[in-house]
């Protein structure tokens, strides 16, 4: 592409190599003014990288990166990439500070500039009201720490938009959303690209949405543009899925439930039944239980099935174990495992190499503090098992895309003979066929005879792994099961009053 006017940024020929391992082979994208583009690729293609080069946070090898402003005058790389910002899935918020102070950092990073709470008010409700004026009327000196997520999203586009910010990058942003959550979120961008020019990259897995909002996409496969800059709706889900390099669809027979759980003489033993005040559930080994609706139901019943409650609002009864798992190590060592889907503040040990994260339930459970010789060759196996690259287990995590990690925290409970797993948003970020593959080593355990507990906020996900599915309704309450035989959408749409 020759002609770069209407161009917010222009990437050519980038290329970029950690080491022996090239991540970036040539890669071309471009953002126009005012519109909504779809970034896509699956885990570890790339993405990543070239987003960290475009905001100056990593360095490129080769290739060109170029910003230009509203006449199409071209900017230099500092005053352009002053005008771009990241809005992460995880938010970089301080919750102990109000609304118009988070707002107002960026303007104070240096220490010797006075903070003025008349200025920064003033400076966060010009930059809210272009969001939602009811909310920048009302919530300016609220700490960020009593926000939802939704609203800490808006904070967080205030604060680049009160940065001058002409393109915003979202990584993931609607991971975290309810549905109405996720949709008051394109309304907001879709008024910011109309009505401000705002240009919005959106990185998602999610083709529902991704359809929803962009205007364009650009797809990047093993390093390179595949797709470069073509009208979304040019492209079906297949298509989009098959430049990407993951698998179109699933196989019945690949991904068919096990025909038979682990139902002998034992299983009555093994079971796990799990009480709150009127509602009683038993779950026999290999059953697959879905949790579906707004966060606080489910949170509490995650918190008592892996010893993290506080409180004694569920009972969880098994042979062997008290009506209360008095904590997360105790539960892990009577074979309750967990894996979350926040791996950034509740997985992910980050400044741990690869074996130490894969083998962190294993010495738990064994009761173990120091990496044992054997441990090298059990760690590899497991990451070949899940398909992982890595160049050394002695790696940090960091070296690997977000898709991967989250394989990570899977590997430390493959091979554990556990009783329950607990899976909090196990796909949440991860490419389709990642998600894939987590199906498959999900229902493997099952088959084993291990209670998988499974809360998802994507109901199409619940339906097409879970035997059974319990809904909580907004206000927390569990509001029924759902046998497999009458799975719908529209019944857990009714049950949680959410939909996904």
């Amino acid at each position: 592409m020759s002609d770069t006017s209407g161009n917010v940024v222009l990437v050519r020929g980038l290329t970029k190599s950690y080491g022996a391992t090239t991540v970036l082979k040539g890669v071309d994208f471009s953002v126009a003014r005012g519109e909504v583009h779809a970034l896509l690729g699956g885990n570890g293609a790339g993405k990543s990288t070239m987003i960290r080069i475009i905001t100056g946070a990593a360095s490129k090898n080769d290739g060109d990166v170029r910003f230009f402003d509203s006449n199409g005058r071209e900017r230099s790389e500092a005053e352009g990439r002053a005008k771009v910002a990241v809005v992460h899935q995880e938010l970089a918020l301080l919750p102990h500070m109000t609304v118009a102070e988070n707002i107002a950092l960026p303007h104070h990073r240096k220490g010797t500039r006075l903070f003025k709470r008349s200025v920064a008010a003033m400076r966060a409700f010009e930059a809210l009201r272009m969001i939602d004026e009811e909310f920048a009327a009302t919530s300016l000196h609220r700490l960020v720490g009593s926000l939802t997520l939704h609203e800490g999203q808006m904070v967080e586009i205030a604060r680049a938009l009160s940065s001058g910010a002409e393109l915003i990058l979202l990584d993931e942003p609607t991971a975290n959303l309810t549905a109405l959550e996720t949709e008051r979120l394109f309304a907001v961008l879709r008024k910011l690209t109309r009505e401000n020019g705002l240009s919005v990259v959106f990185v998602s897995h999610r083709m529902k949405e991704i359809r929803q909002i962009a205007n364009v996409c650009t797809i990047i496969r093993d390093g390179r543009t595949v797709v470069d800059r073509q009208t979304i709706n040019e492209l079906s889900d297949v298509a989009i899925v098959e430049k990407m390099g993951q698998v179109a669809a699933s196989h019945p027979e690949e991904f068919a439930r096990p025909s038979a759980r682990v139902l002998d003489a034992t299983a009555e033993r093994d079971s796990i039944t799990l009480q709150e005040q009127g509602f009683t559930l038993e779950l026999r080994p290999g059953t697959i239980l879905g949790v579906a609706g707004a966060p606080s139901g489910p949170a509490a019943l995650i918190a008592s099935l892996t010893g993290a409650a506080r409180t004694k609002r569920w009972t969880v009864a098994r042979a062997g174990w008290s009506g209360r798992l008095q904590s997360p190590r105790k539960a892990a060592r009577l074979g309750a495992g967990y894996i979350t889907g926040d791996r950034s503040h509740k997985g992910i040990l980050h400044s741990l190499p690869i074996i130490d994260n894969i083998m962190a339930s294993r010495r738990i459970v064994r009761g173990t503090a120091i990496a044992g010789g054997s441990e090298g060759a059990e760690c590899f196996e497991l990451l070949k098992a899940l398909k992982v690259k890595a160049a050394s287990v002695w790696d940090l995590p960091n070296t690997l895309s977000g898709g991967t990690q989250q394989k990570l925290l899977i590997a430390r409970w493959l091979g554990i003979p556990s009783r329950l797993l607990v899976l909090e948003e196990p796909t949440r970020g991860v490419d389709i066929g990642t998600k894939r593959e987590i199906y498959q080593l999900i229902r493997q355990m099952a088959a084993s005879g291990t209670v998988i507990v499974w809360w998802s906020t994507e109901n199409v996900e619940l339906l097409e792994v879970c035997d059974r599915i319990v809904a909580f309704d907004t206000e927390g309450r569990c509001a029924g099961v759902l046998e497999q035989d009458v799975f719908s959408e529209e019944k857990l749409v009714t049950l949680t009053g959410m939909a996904a």
